[in-house]
Order: structure tokens, then C-alpha cells, then sequence
């Protein structure tokens, strides 16, 4: 399986390079700040033919053609073109994510920057690599000495913007400073200690559950953004649903958790009646 994610990242990567900066249309799906290109698609069904043929008893979760639900204890999660919407804009930060869960855990998982061709592996209990070379989070031991990701997505909800902007205030008053490109770069360099911790609120299972291994595996902490640890137990009826995430080292987490947690309650203020 291994040898498997291996080829289907390098093989999905070669797509995205092909289609860069050439893209001239796109699809909005579920609001406006999630897009799909045509080389979502020709990603997604190149890693789920190579998929498919070697191991057709085991499920698929892909971004673009749903959950293929076989029963099995294996259960593939792709993420064809994390940062579309950096891709269609001729932004570099983009990638390739593939994770495999077995009975709902993650096991494996693989990472792919094609614009600076950097692989990334994890395995439970065995490590995180880059091209091959182990990697590890931030030994950096301030948190005012890190730049942290905190990646803010559109929200019908006006409320959960302003909830998130309370967060950012917070995180940004401790930390060196944010940065962010809202894709699969921001969890790679958290793992491979570039970044001290990473957050986002707006996810689904293919945007983390492959992150979360490699963040986890490099030695780090990965959970929902109220500490609670992830649960990756899927059916063909909540798949969907969202998921929250930061991930950093783990004393880093401790204090992110702590300085969110607070910042998470909503603010009510008392309006006072005038006096006569």
C-alpha cells in the first residue's frame, strides 16, 4: 500500500503540473470559496484507477466521486487538489493527499508538493518523511517564536466568522505571526517543524485525515480545535460532515488549545437600561 501511495501521488502530481497555469474555467461547488477544475477530476480518477486495480475490495473516499463503500476494513482517503482555488489562481501552494484507514484509523498516509517535489510519508508508529528523510515539528520550545497557519474560509454564518476572527486576535498576540495558504502546504510545514502549529475550522475528512498521521508521526499533536481527538468512523450518510483541526508539537497544542478555548464561547454583553 505503501509502494501504492507512493506511485498515485507522483503520478496525480504529474496532472497538476500538466494543467498549472493553464487552467481557464472552474465549477463552484458548495460555496463560493470551494472550486473544482478539470484537473481535480483527471487527478482524482487516476488515483482511484490505480486504486481500484490493485486492491478493488477496499473502499474509496474521494473529494470529487464520493464514498465507495465495499465493506472492507480498508478505507482510501483522496484528496486530488488540495488548494484548488491557490491552483486556479497560479498560486504554487497545492498538492496530493492520500491516506488509508484501517477499521477507521489512519495507518498511512502521503503528502505531495509537486511544484517543490517534496514526498511526504507517514506510517503509524514508524515515523514521517520528506523525500525519504525523517522529518520532525518545530523543536523551537516559544511560541512567540513560531509562525503559526490559520486558514479562514467564507461562512454563511456570520457568527462563526466572528468567532474565528476572536481566535485569530488571540493566536496572533502570542504567537511571531500567521501565515497561511489554506492547503496542504501549511500542514506539511508544520510537520516538518516550518511552522509551529496549523488551524482550520472548515475541513473535511480528505483536507486531514492524512495530515493528522504525518503532524502525529513527526512527533507532534493532531486533534479538533477544542482538543477532542478526531473520529474518522465514516458512512455513506456522514462522510460529508466537517471537521475542525490544529496540529503542533505538543506543548505548542496545549497552549493554542488553551488560548482558543476561551475565544470559542460566544461573547454576550449586557445592554444596560437607561436611567430616569
Amino acid at each position: 500500500m505503501k509502494e501504492l501511495i507512493t506511485e498515485a501521488l507522483y503520478e496525480a502530481g504529474k496532472i497538476l503540473m500538466n494543467n498549472f497555469g493553464k487552467i481557464s474555467g472552474y465549477e463552484i461547488k458548495e460555496s463560493q470559496s470551494s472550486i473544482v477544475t478539470q484537473a481535480d477530476l483527471e487527478s482524482e480518477k487516476k488515483i482511484i484507477s490505480l486504486i481500484v486495480n490493485k486492491f478493488p475490495e477496499h473502499n474509496t473516499i474521494g473529494e470529487e466521486t464520493g464514498f465507495r463503500n465495499n465493506k472492507s476494513e480498508f478505507t482510501w482517503i483522496i484528496d486530488p487538489l488540495d488548494g484548488t482555488s491557490n491552483f486556479a489562481a497560479g498560486l504554487p501552494w497545492f498538492g496530493v493527499i492520500i491516506c488509508v484507514l484501517k477499521n477507521s484509523k489512519p495507518v498511512l498516509a502521503g503528502c505531495f508538493l509537486p511544484i517543490l517535489n517534496e514526498l511526504y510519508l507517514a506510517e503509524k508508529g514508524l515515523g514521517a518523511t520528506c523525500n525519504g528523510k525523517a522529518i520532525s515539528v518545530s523543536k523551537e520550545t516559544s511560541l512567540k517564536n513560531v509562525l503559526v497557519s490559520y486558514s479562514l474560509d467564507y461562512s454563511r454564518d456570520p457568527a462563526k466568522t466572528r468567532t474565528e476572527a476572536r481566535i485569530i486576535g488571540k493566536v496572533v498576540q502570542h504567537t511571531r505571526n500567521l501565515r497561511a495558504t489554506n492547503s496542504i502546504t501549511d500542514y506539511c510545514y508544520t510537520a516538518d517543524g516550518r511552522m509551529g502549529a496549523c488551524i482550520n475550522q472548515t475541513s473535511k475528512i480528505w483536507d486531514i485525515a492524512g495530515p493528522a498521521l504525518l503532524i502525529e508521526e513527526a512527533g507532534g499533536i493532531a486533534t479538533e480545535i477544542n482538543g477532542k481527538p478526531f473520529s474518522f468512523e465514516t458512512s455513506e450518510s456522514d462522510y460529508l460532515r466537517n471537521f475542525t483541526f490544529i496540529g503542533a508539537k505538543p506543548e505548542f497544542h496545549r497552549q493554542l488549545t488553551e488560548l482558543i478555548k476561551p475565544a470559542i464561547k460566544p461573547v454576550f454583553r449586557i445592554k444596560l437600561m437607561p436611567r430616569f
